[in-house]
């Protein structure tokens, strides 16, 4: 746990941020700044800005809250540690910590010998908001079949539609993290968005 901010949460808090007006930007450019001068105060608030993209990220790959928590925990020591080799581009860092965050539970699983599932009892108890443009299918996010096909589709496939509907990061960012070109993250966010929607009609993943 980072010192001197709290633990985050133990459902999924609401989901997509907005995108970053030019005084935001500037807001946290200098938050970032100042984290990397060693400021403990500026590395904080950027921890409560970005722990709960963080932790719902870690929360639907883990599926269980305590090891959500743990692994939040150390995805902000590893950022703490490298913030001095973050470069501003203009853009949100949410994409930068959201990457630590993936190393982290990858590490994790292969460790642990852990094998990637979302426990949909946790989904359903969460309290979750999906504002996508793909409509009903990604409206009924809270739908136990739903849930059910998500965790059956490819990995790579699942993690998107995590990155994208659940966690709220765009095409861009989801981009950083999967290590992708954005035309690639479109087209399996699509192959994705179908293969649910095949699901909801009844028919096979």
């Amino acid at each position: 746990m980072v010192r001197g901010v709290r633990r985050p949460g133990g459902g999924l808090p609401d989901g997509p941020r907005g995108s970053l007006s030019p005084d935001e930007a500037a807001r946290l450019q200098a938050l970032i700044t100042l984290a990397q001068r060693g400021d403990p105060e500026a590395f904080g608030q950027l921890y409560e800005r970005y722990v709960e993209v963080v932790y719902r990220y870690i929360f639907v790959r883990v599926g269980q809250v305590h090891t959500a928590q743990d692994l939040t925990s150390d995805t902000f020591v590893k950022a703490l540690r490298n913030i001095g080799t973050f470069t501003w581009q203009g853009k949100d860092i949410a994409a930068w910590f959201v990457t630590i965050a993936r190393n982290v539970v990858n590490d994790h699983t292969k460790s642990a010998k852990f094998r990637m599932e979302v426990t949909t009892a946790d989904m359903l108890d969460a309290d979750q908001q999906v504002d996508a443009p793909e409509g009903e299918v990604l409206d009924r996010i809270r739908d136990e079949r739903l849930l059910e096909a998500v965790k059956a589709l490819k990995p790579e496939q699942a993690e998107c539609v995590v990155l994208r509907f659940i966690d709220g990061l765009s095409i861009a960012e989801t981009a950083v993290v999967l290590g992708k070109k954005e035309n690639a993250v479109k087209q399996l966010q699509l192959r994705a968005v179908r293969s649910l929607q095949r699901a909801l009609e009844g028919e096979t993943l």
